[in-house]
This record gives structure tokens, sequence and C-alpha cells, in this order.
């Protein structure tokens, strides 16, 4: 994590005035929650307009930060205390954050995408980390504020960090790009989500390439070649770098020449090497997400034979093709973070292919931020089940309640449940499930279908 003196950070800032007596003061990382201080910190308290992290200074001070940033348009500094007075304290993490990176030998890697972009990085640094002092992206620190913090979390000898890049308009990967000024990146692929902002797949693959205007020159980008939105559009940014496509199409740079489904992941080879590899991570799907790790990871001089040991020790972000047991001794794969229309059909896609089930539930919520179509979007999902794959369709939420309307055309009405309160939908489907039960469950991160996942593990 950073460690510098109050003048060099208000040098780094720069900042409006740093207190002489404190010049010296040497922080160690930085924090925006006063309940999580650590000592040394610097803490840096955001002005909203609900709260004002400014109240929690001097108590942050007291629990052992060793300074803090103060914003010019609060009144009543605490000058007796290690301040550093700036004009905006979210725009003085950015800048603290951005002349870090610029001191850093750092090789930085950042990854976007509508679908897969955690799993992405979390196979990246797993299989950097065979080789490299790696970092990562934490949860959902992906955005004008997670990613700064993530880069003022880099330790001094970090050789490598795998920064997330989410976004939700124009003009905000480009920002996060610029920011990490990143040696390689990927753009894993083009779904759906956020098509209420950006209107067309077309605006929301403009935005996503976003990413290629912080890249150094000569830099490798890593694209999804079987997307023609991206391949169409790669031609128009110009520029020094490098590009390497994988897909599922022996046109891609990389691509998968057989794959065999297991139980707890997938068994694939590649064109590129002999050997066989093991990823344990459900869907096939991701094991596209792989092989954009596998290009950067070769990028950076690892051999493709050595990244099965780095496959093996992947560690996924929680809630992402997450595999657990209920009470019953039922199955259940925890995908909720996050859904669209893509995503979806990927996740019924795997169950529908998994063997060894007596049942087969799918739980399905609402996917959020789709726009004008978000009805259509829903019906085609219901649409598109296959009867002899699928037992049983719950659906929660007013846009599953779509879903559940086609489904019962595919399905039939005593295979299909539609609810709109989560506890109905809870004591309904424990009334379904035993241990030769399969239950998958997914939805957009706003619908909390972990709840679902709690309850069946505890009752």
């Amino acid at each position: 994590m950073i460690k510098r003196s109050l003048k060099q950070i208000a040098e780094m800032i720069p900042a409006k005035d740093v207190i002489i007596s404190f010049a010296d003061t040497i922080i160690s990382g930085v924090c925006i929650d006063s309940r999580k201080i650590e000592k040394g910190n610097l803490f840096i308290p955001f002005k909203g307009e609900h709260a004002d992290g400014h109240k929690y200074v001097e108590e942050s001070i007291r629990k052992g930060a060793a300074a803090a940033l103060w914003q010019k348009d609060v009144p009543n500094p605490p000058l007796h205390l290690p301040i550093v007075i700036v004009e905006n304290c979210l725009v003085a993490l950015q800048e603290l954050a951005r002349s870090y990176r610029k001191q850093l030998a750092v090789k930085v890697v950042g990854i976007t995408g509508s679908n897969g972009k955690t799993t992405t990085k979390d196979m990246t640094a797993g299989i950097l980390s065979t080789q490299y002092k790696v970092l990562k992206t934490e949860g959902n620190y992906n955005n004008h504020i997670g990613l700064p913090l993530t880069v003022l979390g880099l330790n001094e000898d970090t050789e490598i960090a795998v920064l997330e890049m989410g976004m939700s308009g124009r003009g905000e990967i480009e920002f996060l790009t610029n920011l990490a000024c990143p040696d390689a990146v990927v753009i894993t692929n083009i779904g759906e989500s956020h098509l209420l902002d950006l209107g067309s797949r077309e605006g929301i693959a403009e935005a996503k390439l976003e990413i290629l205007q912080g890249l150094k020159d000569g830099g490798l980008a890593v694209l999804h070649g079987d997307e023609p939105l991206l391949m169409e559009r790669i031609q128009e940014h110009k520029g020094n770098i490098q590009l390497k496509t994988f897909g599922r199409n022996v046109t891609n740079d990389l691509y998968p020449t057989e794959i065999k489904q297991l139980e707890n992941g997938n068994r694939f080879r590649i064109n590129m090497s002999e050997t066989a590899f093991e990823l344990p991570v459900l869907g096939t799907h991701n094991i596209l997400n792989a092989l954009a790790s596998m290009l950067i990871a070769n990028y950076f001089s690892i051999p493709f034979e050595k990244m099965n040991e780095g496959l093996a020790s992947i560690q996924l972000t929680n809630m992402r093709m997450e595999l657990v047991e209920g009470k019953q001794g039922e199955k259940i794969i925890n995908d909720a973070y996050n859904a669209s229309p893509t995503s979806m059909m990927a996740a019924i896609e795997l169950v529908s292919n998994l063997q060894g089930y007596g049942r087969k539930i799918l739980v399905l919520g609402d996917m959020l931020e789709l726009g004008p179509q978000e009805e259509q979007y829903h019906q085609q999902i219901g649409e598109a089940l296959n009867d002899e794959k699928v037992d049983l369709l719950f659906t929660y939420g007013t846009l599953g309640m779509h879903i559940a309307n086609k489904a019962r055309m595919v399905l039939g009405q005593e295979r299909v449940f539609a609810f709109t309160e989560k506890e109905a939908l809870i004591q309904e489907l424990r009334q379904h499930v035993d241990h030769q039960t399969l239950v998958l469950i997914k939805a957009s991160r706003g619908m909390k279908l972990e709840e679902i996942v709690t309850a069946l593990q505890v009752n």
C-alpha cells in the first residue's frame, strides 16, 4: 500500500495546504470508511447529500489514522490535527492514485466487458500468480472510487495489478483506463447490460472500447473475436497496439479444440498447446474467460504448459457459479451476483447439460437495466427453456413474470411458479428439493437472490 509523507501526498494531489508541523507525518494506506480505519491510514472523508465524512475526521485520527484530507468548502477544519486541505476529496483520491501509479514499476492489466469480467479477473490473477507478485481488484471495487483505492493498495514490489473496470455510461471506462495506464487490456464480450443507459449493443461496444484509450503504446489488447461489434470497431482505433483474439471459432488466435464438461468444472484443450487443461469453474462459457486470461499470461511470458497450476488455484469472487449444498443435500449453483440475457442463457445451458441429478430447478429473477425491450428479453428466456432438461421453474419479481408466462407454454402450468414475495418462493421451493436436486439461482444484483441460497442452507 502507499507509504508517503504528508508533504509528498500534498505534492501528488496537488493539495491546497498542509499543516507545516505535520509535513513529515508518514501515512500507510488510505481508508474512506471511519469504521475500518487501520493504524497509519490516511482517512479520506466524502461529503454527500445525506452524510458528511468530515464529521469523523477527529474520531478516525483517535482510532489510529495518521492523517486526513479536508475539503476546502467544509468549514472549521481542525488545524491542530494532521490534515491536508484539498479542493475536492474524491478528486484528490483519484489524483493521488494517478500519481502513485506513475511512480510504480508495476505492470497493469485492465479488464472490462458486459459479462465475465470479474471471473476473468480472478482467472488472470490466478495464472499470473504462479510467476509474479499480483494484486487484483477485490469485490466490486471497479468504479471511480474502487479502482483508485485498489491502486493505492499496491505495494512498491507488486509486479502485476489486475484491475477490473466497470461502467454504467459513456466516459467511465475512459476515465478508469487513463488513471490505470494498463499495459494489457481485455474485453470479455458485449452483452445487453446497460442498454437502459447506452441504448444499443453498438453503444455498449463503443463504451467498452474506451479501455484502449489508456493502453500504453505497444500494449496488448485481447478481444472476443467472435463478436462482430468489437472486431469491426477495433479497426477504428488506430495506434501502436498488439491485438490477440479468443473465441470458439478457429479464426481466433486462441480457441478450444476439445471441451468436456465435468461435475465441478471443465476439461479442455486449445489450439496452441498439447496440454489438457482443468478448469474448476462451472459453465463452458467460462472456458472463453479462461482463454482471455491465458492470452494475457502468455503475453507476460508464462508458457501455456504451466497454466494448469494457476487454473487449479483460482479463487473466484462469491456468487459467481458458486456450487454449494443446501440443508436437504440439494446442490445449489449460486450465480446471484448479476444477470443479463446472455449470462442467464449460458447458466441455463449449463444446468440443462449437467448429468446425474434427479430433478433440475431454475430460480430466475429480474434482469435489470435492459431498457425499453426488457419485457421481450425476459420472454425470450422463458421461450428458450427445454422441457426435457428442466423440471421446474421458479421466478421472482415483476419482470420475472414475463419469463414465467412464456415458460408455461413450454413446461406447462404445473411446472412453473411465479412469485413477487421472496419468502413465499422459499417456502414453496423447499417442498421440491432433496439430495438429488440441482438448483440454479440467478438474477440481477438488485434482486438479492443470495437470500434464497442462505434460506436453503439454514432451514
